[in-house]
């Protein structure tokens, strides 16, 4: 009998040892490889992001296209992607030989080249258009080694909203049904359509074991254009986008966090990740496939006389804010960039244009800093960024919800030289892997 107590032991342990692996939280490291290709400092090439890729499960590599003509699933990279160019698919699927546990995905969509919805719309409508998508894609991820796709379809995004009353705000929940723009009977048929391609991928993929995931882009509504339950079992995650629910571009005239973990008063419900899950978990969407993005970017607006001096959102503002020494993009700064901002031993005595900015060191929601304007009006700046203390936040708020796990969204902005935490590279991505 006593071989039978230690077989009956084995298979326990066996069976714990994989359900343990099944409840393993994702970490989706998201890496846009036209990042290679930028001049000077913001230039993050595949070598970079190598050291941190031990604490990622998947590495989503982006981003393919669609062809208007073809409809088929194109890099818009040629010459840096393929085998024909520098070869970077071939490259960064290579990367499982020295991390073997590591899932690479190709991303495909994400408005990365302005690429508008009605192409992907009309995709949806044609049955050829889907079947010519659909082998392109698995000629795609075949041919390069990928493990699948992370699919960030391009729906019609609902329209930019300001903070509003409390007043108001029943006719905002209201209206969350609301699709941006699309007439109604379009957007039922597109739900349905978008039903039958994530059918018909998952079916193709079956045989070969790829993994099929999909993003959750934001200011798209999901309620509208997402039939969970009926979609569910043919995903391996659902990535929720939750950021840039205020960016400088959307609202120019007002400063806000852009990723606020709970809801605020006086905002658009739903602005938030906590509401943003509860969305999907209410469309029956299970808690152990959704993953919450953690972004490494900030977004900037500039600060003018009429701003509140105190700093507190949602402000008066002019606008992006001006770019930044690293990424030279106006009102979009990496983490490293805002770092150098915030104030720290080396900076503490500028003054001016230069000056270091005041902190909020509540982080309630998100965290933030600004710089009131001179006496001519000038030099304003509020950001809102995710700091390492932020994302092991919002990591302890997935782990507490019991959610899939978290995606990093992008490698390239966080911290990939360790210039700002004594040297430690991607310190974000690890404030948050350890409180996963």
């Amino acid at each position: 009998m006593w071989w039978k107590n230690n077989v009956a032991a084995l298979l326990f342990l066996v069976t714990c040892g994989q359900y343990a692996q099944t409840l393993q939280p994702k970490v989706l490291c998201y890496y846009d490889g036209a990042n290679s290709l930028t001049k000077g400092l913001g230039k993050v090439t595949l070598d970079d992001i190598e050291p941190a890729l031990p604490f990622c499960t998947h590495l989503v590599y982006g981003y393919a296209g669609i062809d208007e003509e073809t409809y088929q699933a194109v890099s818009r990279l040629p010459f840096l992607d393929l085998d024909t160019g520098k070869g970077n698919y071939r490259a960064v699927t290579q990367l499982k030989a020295k991390y073997p546990a590591l899932k690479v995905l190709l991303g495909i969509g994400g408005y990365k080249f302005n690429e508008p919805s009605i192409e992907y719309m009309n995709l949806l409508e044609s049955n050829s258009a889907r079947f010519a998508f659909i082998n392109s894609v698995l000629s795609l991820v075949k041919t390069y080694g990928f493990d699948g796709i992370d699919l960030e379809w391009q729906f019609p995004q609902n329209k930019p909203q300001k903070t509003i009353s409390l007043v108001g705000s029943w006719w905002h929940k209201f209206k969350k049904t609301m699709t941006g723009g699309e007439p109604e009977q379009k957007a039922v048929e597109h739900r349905e359509e978008f039903r039958a391609l994530l059918r018909e991928l998952k079916r193709t993929f079956r045989a070969d074991g790829f993994q099929l995931g999909i993003t959750v882009l934001p200011h798209v509504n999901s309620s509208v254009y997402m039939d969970f339950p009926a979609i569910i079992n043919d995903l391996d995650f659902v990535n929720i986008a939750a950021y840039d629910q205020q960016t400088p571009y959307r609202n120019p005239r007002q400063a806000d966090y852009t990723a606020p973990l709970y809801e605020l008063r006086d905002r658009v419900p739903g602005n938030n990740v906590d509401g943003l899950v509860d969305q999907l978990i209410a469309s029956n969407a299970p808690a152990s496939k959704l993953i919450v993005s953690i972004p490494t970017f900030a977004r900037g607006w500039k600060l003018t006389s009429e701003s509140d001096i105190t700093g507190e959102p949602p402000i008066i503002a002019n606008g992006p804010s001006n770019p930044g020494s690293q990424l030279q993009s106006a009102g979009f700064y990496s983490w490293a960039e805002v770092c150098a901002m915030l104030p720290n031993p080396s900076n503490v005595a500028l003054k001016g244009t230069d000056a270091p900015l005041v902190v909020d060191s509540s982080k309630r929601f998100g965290s933030y800093a600004f710089r009131v304007p001179d006496s001519n009006g000038e030099n304003g700046v509020w950001v809102s960024y995710e700091d390492p203390d932020m994302a092991g936040n919002k990591a302890k708020y997935v782990k507490t919800k019991k959610l899939g796990g978290i995606a990093i969204a992008d490698l390239s902005y966080d911290d990939f030289r360790g210039s700002c935490e004594n040297g430690e590279k991607f310190p974000i991505l690890r404030a948050a892997k350890t409180r996963l």
